[in-house]
């Protein structure tokens, strides 16, 4: 619920913030010198309602969406000893997390990887891979399981789809708005809407989502460090540090299918302005991160 208030108060006040600066930039006054008004509202409205479409859409259908794209296998009854055991840790975590009891599954991959989702903290997913069960220990695989349940309990997947949803209904909203301006002041169209709003909106789309995908991805690996903290703090922080090591030593190969690729325990790697768009921090940052801890 505080996340839900948050993203209205946000979106009120950006609202406020950009009637104000369009007012001191004098657009009113060139818009309404062309006998326009823009009705930014209504404008906001259908903005949100594209922007947060599809994100609330695909947060709803998280945990279905990723057990058909890995073919995840949930573990309602245990075949073995390692399942057993997955089980036992998630549950142990879960409790001291505060949260229920998410489900556990395995997919089969050669990569050493595992991920979280679900749209709500108490109805999540937790899922590893077989290349991560057959190349860590015990004492770091815990780690790991504690990392994802550490994004279950701090919400990640909500804000995350938040997030997406305001910067994307700021992407919509601005983009017209600039298409609205340029048509009329700079094309000097009179009636309706001319070739230069749909071609300044599109132009206007791009460049705004380059920079909203930023912003988000900020936001991504900024998570991905509060998450190793709360696998530290679940399992050990020299367990943590040890499977991040791990991680780090597997060669970049196959990642999780794209849909699913924010949500793994690693990511891949860049340099220059890719850093800008990973969605998780370089391995030897986190490890650092987790060795300056106090």
């Amino acid at each position: 619920m505080k996340r839900i208030l948050l993203f209205v108060a946000t979106n009120v006040a950006v609202l406020v913030l950009l009637s104000i600066v369009l007012r001191l930039l004098g657009v009113d006054s060139m818009l309404d010198q062309q006998g326009v008004a823009i009705d930014y509202n209504a404008l906001l409205i259908l903005s949100a309602v594209i922007g947060f479409g599809g994100s609330l859409i695909s947060l709803a259908m998280s945990k279905w969406i990723a057990k058909r794209t890995t073919g995840a296998r949930v573990i309602s009854q245990p075949s073995n000893e390692v399942e057993s055991w997955l089980l036992s840790r998630v549950q142990q975590h879960a409790q001291r997390a505060g949260i229920e009891m998410p489900e556990v599954a395995v997919y089969d991959s050669p990569q050493p990887n595992a991920f979280a989702t679900g749209a709500r903290r108490n109805s999540a997913l937790v899922a590893v891979s077989t290349g991560l069960l057959g190349s860590m220990r015990r004492e770091e695989v815990d780690a790991v399981l504690g990392h994802e349940v550490s994004h279950i309990a701090n919400g990640d997947m909500v804000t995350l789809t938040l997030l997406q949803g305001v910067v994307n209904t700021f992407v919509v909203f601005l983009s017209r708005v600039i298409g609205f301006v340029v048509d009329r002041v700079v094309f000097k169209t009179e009636r309706g809407y001319g070739p230069g709003f749909f071609i300044t909106v599109i132009l206007s789309q791009i460049l705004l989502g380059i920079l909203a995908s930023m912003i988000v991805m900020a936001f991504s690996r900024y998570r991905e460090f509060r998450a190793d903290a709360g696998g530290a703090e679940l399992a050990g922080r020299g367990n943590m540090i040890a499977a991040l090591e791990r991680l780090g030593q597997t060669a970049p190969g196959a990642e999780l299918p794209a849909q699913m690729r924010g949500f793994g325990i690693s990511g891949g790697i860049g340099h220059g302005l890719r850093r800008l768009f990973m969605s998780h921090p370089p391995i030897e940052e986190r490890i650092a991160a987790l060795k300056n801890r106090s």
